[in-house]
């Protein structure tokens, strides 16, 4: 069927007449009529009841008449997407994160991002505890395990690798030999109010435990977020698990047994599915998996 017969058929039927109708095409009385007349002759089939009063659909016109209508409704949708497609993305954007990847893994990236979206304005909220996307505490979330929520959509990032590391100055008085070893040394672990988010979060904690024995010279430090856990390990109270982003690149460090494999994550984002169409959700995130492809330690 020849798609502009279709159009002029919607037409006169919603008008409910060929005048009413051409008026709106911007055509003759006559012109609409033989379009109509030429459509009933190619399917073979009436569509229009002719009375003094006007037109009323046959069934089959009844048919055909759902099924352009649902056609041009989703011509119109796609239409005003298009439209829209080139606008800038812009209003507020609330990002979630542990405080590790918000301050050292996020934060330096996010230049780059408002200059090419500066219409858009972040919110940035680091918390160790996962807020509830579904309930809208935040827009995004980056976070070190996949969520189990049917109704968020997830994209993983990259892999953040964990190592033991301690101050060059604190290494003078001699690095363990071995994992066993570590129980003679001071460590600086998480706090107990750290966020459940990981669950091997005091890896270093559960083998100082495991191997500590009366006589032991070690000691344990806690600290509640990775800051404080970096500062101190720079400080030289002790050894600590770092993440590689934090670490990497810091003169004052070094690797700790670098041949004993420490606890690695996937890093994913998350967002809720009502925020699918969300254009300045969809440029963050399309920002974060571009990017993340480099992004690796």
């Amino acid at each position: 069927m020849d798609w502009d017969k279709l159009r002029i058929f919607h037409a006169v039927a919603s008008a409910g007449s060929f005048t009413h109708a051409g008026q709106s095409l911007g055509l003759s009385q006559s012109a609409v009529s033989r379009q109509i007349s030429a459509l009933e002759e190619e399917i073979s089939t009436p569509l229009f009841q002719r009375h003094a009063r006007g037109l009323t659909l046959t069934d089959e016109g009844e048919l055909l008449y759902g099924a352009v209508a649902d056609v041009l409704s989703r011509l119109a949708a796609a239409e005003e997407q298009l439209k829209n497609i080139h606008d800038a993305p812009r209003g507020h954007l609330k990002i979630t994160s542990s405080h590790g990847i918000g301050a050292y893994w996020l934060l330096p990236r996010m230049k780059e991002f408002l200059k090419e979206f500066p219409e858009v304005e972040i919110h940035l909220l680091m918390d160790d505890h996962e807020l509830d996307l579904s309930q809208r505490e935040a827009d995004l979330a980056i976070r070190m395990r996949a969520p189990v929520q049917a109704d968020l959509i997830q994209r993983k990032l990259f892999t953040v690798h964990y190592h033991m590391y301690a101050s060059k100055d604190f290494l003078k008085q001699g690095a363990p030999k071995s994992l066993e070893d570590i129980c003679n040394y001071a460590v600086v672990v998480y706090g107990e109010t750290a966020g459940p988010e990981i669950k091997e979060i005091n890896w270093l904690l559960e083998h100082y435990r495991k191997y500590f024995k009366p006589g032991s010279k070690g000691s344990i430090m806690r600290v509640n977020n990775i800051t404080g856990i970096l500062k101190a390990v720079e400080a030289g109270l002790g050894i600590g698990v770092l993440p590689d982003y934090v670490a990497v690149g810091n003169a004052d460090l070094a690797r700790v047994l670098p041949e004993v494999p420490a606890p690695s994550f996937d890093v994913h984002l998350v967002y809720a599915d009502a925020l699918r169409q969300s254009k300045r959700v969809a440029a963050f995130r399309d920002f974060l998996v571009k990017g993340s492809k480099d992004w690796h330690y």
